[in-house]
């Protein structure tokens, strides 16, 4: 799994998300503290047979799991990385109830993804 992760302002990004290989579960969470759809989120399967694209504005959090064997993901975004204002989110965050559709024991993720902390709403 590669976790909830966002780049503050001013280094906020646009991403364009897709799969060259395998499959995915993507995920986009908003962010946006004055949107209707705060702290909503929206799942998308994406793959190399759907060609499906996911276009994932600034102001949310994106993540992905890996649900085929393996998979390799491309990105677009609309501005350099800086290091100093990523940021992320708890992928098993109680507030967000994301449905990522596998067993909790069962996800790999990153000592960086198990370390970002859940949200105080």
């Amino acid at each position: 799994m590669r976790g909830l992760h966002f780049q503050k302002p001013p280094y906020a990004q646009t991403k364009l998300v897709r799969v060259i290989q395998g499959e995915i579960l993507d995920v986009a969470v908003d962010l946006r503290k004055h949107s209707s759809t705060y702290l909503q989120h929206q799942t998308f399967v994406l793959n190399d047979a759907n060609k499906h694209q996911l276009l994932v504005p600034k102001g949310f959090a994106h993540g992905f799991l890996v649900v085929s064997k393996s998979a390799i993901v491309s990105y677009k975004v609309d501005a350099p990385y800086h290091f100093d204002s990523e940021d992320g989110i708890a992928w098993n965050d109680e507030a967000l109830n994301i449905n990522w559709g596998f067993s909790k024991d069962k996800i790999k993720l990153s000592l960086k993804d198990g370390n970002y902390i859940k949200l105080k709403t």
